[in-house]
């Protein structure tokens, strides 16, 4: 965990500053930097990203790196900063669960997932928890502190492709729960039978719930279906 030294600026009421500033020609010009967390759970990415926000020290900072989800939550909450690029699969507590507990703790919490994954239930899930912005981690430099910028400023950041994805996940069919987990039983390699007796129904059930499960993903095969839930983001394997 790396914080920058914060113990030349005043604390607010919870005993940590609510915003760096910077003093320019003797005092005349003040100017508000954006405070940035960062979690990612791997190392060369946090560098890479503390390195790149750092390299704007006119106008943001980075006040603390988290390399796994409860990490992150006790860090925001230690920080309570402006602005926090939160990766979406962490050890510990994944990134919606995270991004749900600091909404229940500050409801203008302003939050943007940075991640590999682009599966509209990924987006879906990120978006309903209460982020802000939904980025990929091929995004430009500018592009990311364009993104980080406007947040801090109350918008939202999704890329218009992104944006597509998750208007199909609103509007298309879902898989239910119970669809959900038949599907998780799938991925396992469980057999009809055993996944019947995991779940309490009958074997005609089980069926039931596959075939909806392929009409609804528009495969036709067990395998196609698991590999079609992973890519959209059903499936954690």
């Amino acid at each position: 965990m790396n914080t920058e030294p914060r113990d030349t600026f005043p604390p607010d009421s919870r005993g940590s500053a609510k915003a760096i500033v910077d003093d320019d020609l003797g005092g005349h010009s003040r100017k508000l930097r954006i405070r940035v967390l960062i979690a990612d759970d791997h190392g060369v990415v946090r560098e890479g990203l503390a390195s790149m926000i750092n390299r704007n020290r006119a106008d943001m900072i980075v006040v603390g790196e988290a390399s796994n989800g409860r990490e992150a939550l006790a860090l925001w909450k230690q920080e309570q900063p402006d602005v926090t690029l939160l990766d979406l699969r962490m050890p510990e507590m994944d990134g919606v669960d995270v991004i749900k507990e600091i909404r229940a703790t500050e409801k203008s919490a302003r939050i943007i997932v940075l991640t590999t994954f682009d599966g509209d239930e990924d987006i879906y899930r990120a978006i309903r928890a209460g982020a802000k912005g939904y980025l990929l981690k091929d995004i430009t430099r500018e592009a990311l502190m364009d993104s980080i910028r406007r947040v801090h400023a109350g918008e939202t950041c999704v890329p218009l492709h992104l944006i597509a994805k998750l208007t199909d996940r609103v509007s298309g069919e879902t898989l239910s729960e119970r669809e959900l987990e038949v599907l998780r039983l799938m991925a396992k390699g469980k057999s009809n039978k055993e996944i019947a007796s995991a779940l309490f129904i009958s074997e005609g059930t089980v069926k039931s719930h596959g075939k909806s499960i392929f009409a609804k993903m528009n495969v036709s095969s067990r395998t196609e279906a698991v590999t079609e839930a992973t890519r959209r983001g059903f499936l954690r394997l």
